[in-house]
């Protein structure tokens, strides 16, 4: 993708990671300049010369705002001369509401990756949160592609534990299984096991697990938000005798009191992706898209 054909457009909570980005494809990034108004409305402005192949890159948690304002990116994009527009969105929201669960609500998952493939031509992501589709060819009208994030994590695993410790993965839920055992395999064949989790409520959540013996234990999952999920678990785990439990998310959603349950269960270290800005960030994921940023 390297050369001047292609340059990166970065909003400003997103340029670390299109800087990233940059230097693994040889591209130019470029700052996304935003504005907005008293009454909510946004105004960008793209700088030029934007490049024939044109890159938004975006985390999009607090997404009813972003997403409307990468659109408008798309459009500027097109009107000052890119012929080919990708979307990088590290973390892409609306991807849980996967089907109608009540009478009267929409598939989420659909209208937003409808809205998305009108303004690009391509979107790539990290660890799409797919449940009752394969892949996000499925669910989008332009080529789409979400990539794992289990090399990357697998990868700190193996790295933030003494080497003598016997270590185990967890998974909360049968939701977690496929990232699980990706994350097994990259950190050398660890051993894992995954719970059942019965949600009463967006904080009111109880988890069940199979006996678990171990020095320590790593819980996985590609999404936090309350924390209450992995809360639960570490508790479940150190009840049961485990002596010490951590935590490694791919998406830091963290909604607010979530780190705070988290350290209120006992558990030790918490770890994300920078798939969202966070202060838990300690695992790099820009080099796991690089490859897939040329032609779609």
């Amino acid at each position: 993708m390297a050369g001047a054909e292609s340059r990166l457009h970065a909003f400003p909570e997103g340029l670390a990671f299109a800087r990233e980005l940059g230097r693994a494809t040889g591209a130019e990034v470029r700052v996304v300049d935003l504005h907005r108004f008293p009454d909510g409305e946004s105004l960008l402005r793209v700088r030029g010369p934007v490049g024939r192949r044109a890159v938004v890159v975006r985390p999009l948690d607090a997404p009813n705002e972003r997403l409307v304002e990468v659109v408008l990116a798309a459009d500027a994009l097109r009107r000052a001369g890119a012929r080919h527009v990708t979307l990088v969105a590290p973390y892409l929201p609306y991807m849980r509401q996967d089907a109608v669960f009540a009478p009267g609500q929409p598939v989420s998952q659909r209208a937003v990756a409808a809205m998305l493939g009108q303004a690009f031509d391509r979107v790539l992501t990290v660890e799409a949160h797919l449940h009752r589709v394969r892949s996000l060819s499925q669910v989008f009208p332009v080529p789409a592609l979400s990539v794992s994030a289990a090399p990357a994590v697998g990868r700190w695993v193996r790295g933030s534990g003494t080497g003598a410790e016997d270590v185990v993965l967890v998974g909360p839920d049968e939701e977690s299984t496929a990232t699980l055992r990706a994350v097994a395999e990259a950190a050398g064949g660890l051993r894992w096991v995954v719970g059942r989790k019965f949600r009463r409520g967006d904080r009111d959540v109880r988890v069940t697990l199979p006996r678990v013996r171990a020095d320590r234990a790593v819980v996985v999952d590609d999404v936090a938000s309350s924390g209450r999920t992995i809360a639960a678990t570490a508790e479940r785990l150190l009840g049961s005798g485990v002596r010490r439990v951590d935590a490694v998310v791919v998406h830091a959603v963290f909604a607010r009191g979530a780190l705070a349950a988290l350290r209120a269960s006992g558990l030790g270290r918490v770890a994300s992706c920078d798939t969202i800005v966070h202060r838990t960030n300690a695992i790099p994921v820009a080099g796991l898209l690089a490859p897939h940023l040329g032609p779609a």
